[in-house]
């Protein structure tokens, strides 16, 4: 009896692994005969699950050849396998603790001994008794036992560590014992030997040691580097990689700790208190981030603030995936914050803004408003608009199922998703890139040791395979996999906890006292300006007073001048009403049509400034040092302050430090341990432990990892229904120091008006078409490229010079003919080499012809077969000379069975005439010229070929290898309708079987592969235009163009994988049957076909260049002008087409039984189109009858050539000069121009955009709304 698992596991006192083995003897009553104290032992085999990696070293002789060998902890049995290169090599082993001799030593044996096998003679078994208990390292010296004066010999041994135990249960004591049984010198890593003298359960303990390597062995093992550069050259790398995107992660830190500010709106009005906190979130998606000023409006239930300008000066705003924050002050509380407007003015290069989400807190309340846009504010995408109001979200929009997954995968996959958030680490994050990098790279390192240690690891094939549909997996991969967990994770997860959680260092004492110094200069700093203040006040005195300003700034300096303790916000207001009324007065000034008053006004200030011994400065001066002295004032203004973040615990700032030591330990030896690995892996296994590696990899980074965010994502939009906030850390304030209320753009507090919408989107359609026409030009000149490259890499230039080639060697002349001989010196002359053997294949009819049996007085012949048809064809089966009965005992098809197109693999051919089946009496002529010859003689002798006899084929296949070309050539010769001529036909269909080798075909295949994504690129683009137009797409011919050439490159890749396979199939059936005729006639149709269709393609493509060409001005005029003409163009075409057809049929039944020219009615066609075109015989016409041809030709040359093709001519030049007259320039001239200007631009050539005509229409209407509201001001005021 045999039990896979151990019945006994309730006592783990041994650790029995293995199968548990019982044999007993019963008597006939069943009872138990007991078997103990045997002289002879009984040989027991136990079957060894191999759950771990052999340890196998190859040693090299020579007098004193040492190893290490590491012993497991268990006091097991060791057999120790040392398999020679030489079968009859004699050695002795010594094991010691250090490096033994001959005369220090723990144990020695000499090798080999008596066994029935080679593995049991060289296998040398060590009982726990023999080591002394001893485990660990022990070294082990090998000495070969070798005659006086030989100094070393060549050969090497294969040493294999086994450590295996046998217990039995002892059921007296109801526990394991080994009394009565040892271990065999027959036990090998699939089974170990047992004997034992008594009969019971029987296991085994066994324990293959692990593939460990010895550090003390380095030098040696880096020595091989050169045989085995892989693994080192692949961790030199990893941490040259590391290196670079560490000076890279840290740049990205700086620039993070930059965008991790608070912005202080620059246009906050200082005597406005009530404090509003906006976080604006931009989405992820694709074009997200913004160019142009942003603003933005609170909508309270109480009032709404002003218009606020969303810019920092010193870091860029709004970008993709970015979170902005703005401190934005209102005169008091707006009550519940409602909605948020927003608008922008649709600046710059990308506009478009998509904006996912806006969080406003009262900072003197703490309450917070969320509001959820996820909407686009741009006119090119989303609704077109460039001013949106968006309501606070409710509770219940706030936990909804889309929203809660969409911010926990998000937020998952920036920050928790440790590879990713490298890339994506939200700025707030106090893990920086840095850390997150090296975390990343030390788990990668730790992933690389643990997959080398239990790499190649053997399998037993009796364990369970856990069956999850797809996945399968044993209980040993899932040891394995708990093994490395445990070895991996535990460091990585404490050094991420350690950077996550470790809070930043404090601010020194240093620090400290240099805060409290700026606090003291504050006042100091305060007082210098009231000096800088009341000197601007007295020289603006004089002028402010003709201004009649309600309080002079000079009185208020004077009342207050003296006044030391003023404070900081009379001092701004101050200044902030003296920049108001300079402003007002330098703008009104310079627009007053009364020049008189301007003039007197700066005739005053420049007396003004000469009465003070000053030099003369003008308003924007004055202005402009306001400006700067509110500025430095405003600086030393306000202390702002945000709402501390929620308390959480976390670890001392050190922690941090501990973290980067447990890194460098953990990647050091990570990698250095790895390289060890790889050194004694050998090459090729450490490049497939690479490939293994680099994909699971993969599959974990880009596969399971996301999916497991995606899951717990659902978890909580589903379970848990938390709105996740994200906390403030290490945020400072930033007082943006942009311009002045002079410097600005008022225009951006005010929404952009309906007009300027307008043209902004006219605007921008015009530049988003140019961008498209553009993108359209480039990639559709990429898809030409490869559509070449592939037409003209499927057509060989060498096939026209080898089809030339063999066409003047088979085509006989009038007077001359070819023989069999000169056939086969042809084919084996060293250019051509035949594949196979060649075939003759022949079609005949039965029967008499229908026309003689309905006229049988005409008795001219004996025999009438009739004319050749598919209904006519004979496929009966004869005997030699045609006899009527067939020999029934034929095991293969000869020449007198029909066989079919199908087992002939055989295609129909078409004649001069007819098309003819692919079946046929078949013979083959054999590998050489004697054979070919024998069988013509057989054929020629047995009449083979008789009246009856109506078409006859020499099909064969030759190779050149210079050329890398097959050739399969097809020779007819068919029956002229049964009268007895025969015309002769041939085909030769080059086709290329074998790839081209070197780079080219490489290229080839690139190419390939290109074409077919423009061609899935186009797929696209159409399935969105026919999303969009419906049933109009159906009737614009460009989009059937488009699909005509779509389908025709799906056809020919079905096409070229039909023709690869079919070569596969030739080949192969080539290679297997080379003394037959081997038909590759399938590869050689589909070939052909593929260039059909490729051509057509070319076609179809360089037709629809066209469409791409309408933006040409003469271009786009001769289109209108073909279809204002088409349906004249039609009927003239139609009257030309009959015309022909009248005159060929006439041709065809005057000359159709004398000239060849005109023997069918196609051919009579084709000659009358020549004709047109002056490519005519003459004289063959004249000949036969000089009136009558010359009446004919003349009058074809006259009405067709003089009258109906001139007519055609002029009805198109007249609707040319219609359209030269009514054309108006379409809008995509326009665009044309835009994109003009973009090229040029990117050369730095300048290029102006002519003025449209609708342009034209907006400035002048614009114009005339300016003049009249001039006019009803001037009207007011009179």
């Amino acid at each position: 009896m045999t039990l896979q698992k151990n019945p006994f596991e309730w006592n783990p006192r041994a650790n029995v692994s293995a199968p548990i083995v019982s044999l007993t003897l019963r008597r006939e009553n069943h009872s138990i005969i007991p078997v103990r104290g045997l002289k002879k032992q009984i040989q027991i085999f136990i079957p060894n699950p191999l759950s771990h990696q052999i340890n196998s070293t190859l040693l090299h002789l020579s007098n004193f050849s040492s190893t290490i060998l590491h012993l497991p902890p268990d006091p097991n049995t060791l057999v120790l396998k040392m398999i020679p290169s030489e079968e009859s090599l004699a050695f002795r082993a010594y094991l010691g603790e250090e490096p033994p001799s001959e005369s220090s030593y723990i144990t020695t044996a000499d090798l080999p001994r008596e066994g029935p096998s080679l593995s049991e003679r060289y296998s040398w078994v060590l009982e726990p008794e023999d080591l002394g208990g001893r485990s660990g390292r022990l070294f082990l010296l090998v000495r070969p036992l070798v005659g006086p004066g030989v100094k070393s010999i060549n050969s090497t041994l294969n040493i294999t560590l086994v450590s295996t135990r046998c217990n039995f249960w002892n059921e007296s004591l109801k526990d394991w014992s080994t009394d009565g049984c040892r271990v065999g010198a027959g036990t090998t890593l699939a089974q170990t030997q047992c004997l034992c003298d008594h009969l019971t359960f029987f296991g085994g303990s066994f324990f293959v040691v692990p593939n460990l390597v010895d550090p003390s062995r380095s030098a040696e093992l880096f020595g091989t580097f050169t045989q085995n550069p892989v693994v080192v050259c692949l961790v030199g790398a990893l941490f040259l990689l590391y290196a670079l995107l560490l000076l890279w992660a840290r740049r990205q830190d700086r620039r993070d700790s930059r965008k991790v500010k608070v912005t202080v709106l620059a246009d906050n009005d200082p005597s406005d208190k009530y404090q509003y906190l906006l976080t604006v979130s931009t989405g992820h998606r694709r074009g997200a981030a913004t160019s142009a000023q942003v603003t933005v409006v609170l909508v309270g239930s109480v009032s709404s603030s002003a218009p606020h300008h969303l810019t920092d000066s010193k870091k860029p705003v709004f970008e993709r995936g970015a979170v902005d924050m703005f401190l934005l002050k209102a005169p008091g509380n707006l009550g519940e914050i409602q909605a948020v407007r927003l608008w922008h003015n649709n600046a710059g290069d990308h506009p478009s803004w998509f904006v996912s989400s806006v969080l406003v807190q009262d900072l003197q309340t703490g309450s917070k408003f969320h509001v959820l846009c996820n909407s686009w504010i741009g006119l090119d995408i989303g609704d077109g608009t460039l001013d949106q109001l968006f309501p606070v979200s409710t509770d219940e929009e706030l936990k909804t199922f889309s929203n809660l997954f969409f911010m926990k995968t998000t937020r998952d996959l920036s920050d928790g998703h440790l590879w990713l958030s490298v890339v994506t680490r939200p700025p707030s994050s106090t893990f920086s890139r840095v850390q997150r990098l090296s975390c990343c790279f030390s788990l990668l390192l730790c992933t690389m040791l643990t997959s080398i240690m239990f790499y190649g690891i053997p399998t037993d094939p009796a364990e369970q395979v856990m069956d999850l549909g797809h996945f399968e997996f044993t209980w040993q991969q899932f040891k394995v996999g708990i093994q490395s967990s445990l070895i991996m994770f535990p460091v990585n997860i404490l050094i991420v906890s350690l950077f996550r959680f470790s809070r930043p260092r404090k601010v020194t004492k240093l620090v400290q006292s240099l805060s409290k110094s700026m606090e003291e200069s504050k006042s100091r700093i305060i007082t210098r300006l009231q000096k800088e203040l009341r000197s601007v006040l007295m020289d603006l005195e004089e002028y402010v007073s003709h201004r009649d300003l309600r309080a002079t700034p000079r009185q208020d300096s004077e009342g207050k001048g003296s006044d030391r303790s003023r404070s900081e916000e009379e001092l701004y207001l101050e200044l902030s009403h003296l920049e108001k009324h300079l402003s007002s007065m330098d703008q009104e000034e310079l627009q007053r049509p009364d020049q008189t008053r301007l003039s007197w006004t700066r005739l005053s200030w420049t007396r003004l400034s000469w009465t003070r011994g000053q030099s003369l400065f003008s308003f924007s001066q004055s202005l402009e040092k306001v400006q700067v002295l509110k500025e430095r004032l405003r600086d030393t203004e306000e202390d702002y302050s945000l709402p501390a973040p929620a308390p959480r615990r976390a670890l001392p700032w050190w922690c941090v430090y501990v973290a980067w030591l447990l890194v460098a330990a953990s990647s050091g030896v990570s990698g250095y341990f790895t390289m060890l690995y790889g050194l004694k892996f050998g090459k090729e296994k450490s490049i497939s432990w690479i490939v293994s590696m680099g994909v699971s990899f993969c599959q974990s980074l880009l596969l399971i990892q996301p999916l497991k965010v995606v899951g717990l994502a659902v978890f909580f939009a589903l379970v848990v229904k938390k709105v996740e906030e994200e906390e403030l850390e290490n945020v400072q304030i930033h007082k943006d120091s942009n311009l002045g209320l002079g410097g600005r753009d008022l225009s951006l507090y005010l929404p952009p008006p309906a007009a300027d919408i307008e043209r902004m989107r006219r605007n921008r359609e015009k530049e988003t078409k140019a961008y498209a026409l553009l993108t359209e030009i480039l990639v559709y000149v990429g898809f030409m490229w490869m559509l070449l490259l592939v037409a003209y890499a499927q057509r060989d230039p060498n096939s026209f010079l080898l089809n030339q080639h063999l066409l003047r060697s088979f085509r006989p002349d009038q007077d001359q003919s070819l023989s069999l001989d000169q056939v086969y010196r042809f084919i084996t002359d060293g250019n051509s080499l035949l594949v196979g053997v060649a075939r003759l294949r022949q079609l005949r009819v039965r029967g008499s012809s229908p026309f003689c049996e309905a006229t049988p007085s005409l008795d001219l012949h004996r025999d009438c077969p009739p004319v050749y048809s598919w209904s006519t064809e004979d496929t009966g089966s004869y005997g030699p000379r045609w006899n009527s009965t067939a020999p029934g005992n034929s095991t293969a098809p000869g020449p007198w069975t029909y066989q079919s197109a199908e087992e002939l693999r055989a295609a129909p051919f078409w004649g001069r005439n007819l098309l003819y089946r692919g079946g046929g009496y078949v013979t083959e002529l054999g590998p050489d010229l004697q054979h070919a010859s024998s069988t013509l003689q057989y054929l020629y002798s047995s009449r083979w070929l008789d009246s009856f006899t109506r078409a006859v084929f020499v099909e064969f296949t030759v190779y050149n290898a210079n050329v890398n070309l097959f050739c399969v050539v097809t020779l007819l010769l068919e029956a002229a309708d049964a009268v007895g001529a025969f015309e002769f036909r041939w085909q030769l269909r080059p086709v290329r079987l074998y790839p081209s080798t070197g780079g080219l075909h490489v290229f080839v295949m690139a190419a390939e592969i290109i074409y077919m994504l423009f061609v899935l690129y186009y797929m696209y683009k159409q399935v969105q235009r026919l999303r969009v137009q419906r049933w109009v797409y159906l009737r614009n011919r460009w989009n059937l163009l488009e699909l005509s050439i779509i389908a025709l490159s799906w056809t020919g890749a079905g096409l070229y994988l039909q023709r690869t396979l079919s070569a596969h199939k030739d080949i192969e059936y080539y290679q297997q049957h080379r003394d037959k005729f081997p038909s590759f006639c399938s590869s050689a149709s589909s070939d052909v076909l593929l260039q059909y269709l490729l051509a057509f393609v070319v076609l179809l493509s360089t037709v629809k260049l066209w469409h791409l060409l309408r933006l040409n001005p003469n271009m786009e005029l001769i289109s209108s002008t073909l279809s204002r003409a088409s349906g004249d163009i039609t009927g003239f075409l139609l009257v030309i087409g009959l015309m022909m057809v009248a005159y060929a049929t006439t041709c065809n039944v005057l000359y159709g039984w004398t000239m060849s020219s005109y023997k069918t009615f196609p051919d009579a066609l084709l000659t009358i189109i020549q004709l047109q075109l002056g490519i005519f015989n003459y004289s063959e016409v004249m000949d036969y009858s000089p009136v009558l041809g010359a009446l004919l030709v003349g009058s074809c040359i006259v009405f067709m050539g003089f009258v109906a093709l001139n007519l055609l001519i002029s009805v198109i030049l007249v609707a040319f000069q219609q359209e030269q007259v009514q054309h108006q320039p379409s809008e995509e001239e326009e665009v044309v121009q835009i994109m003009l200007k973009k090229v040029l631009g990117l050369f730095g050539v300048s290029y102006t955009v002519p003025p449209s005509d609708q342009d034209e229409k907006f400035a002048r209407a614009e114009d005339s709304g300016k003049n009249a509201e001039a006019a009803a001001t001037t009207a007011t005021k009179a």
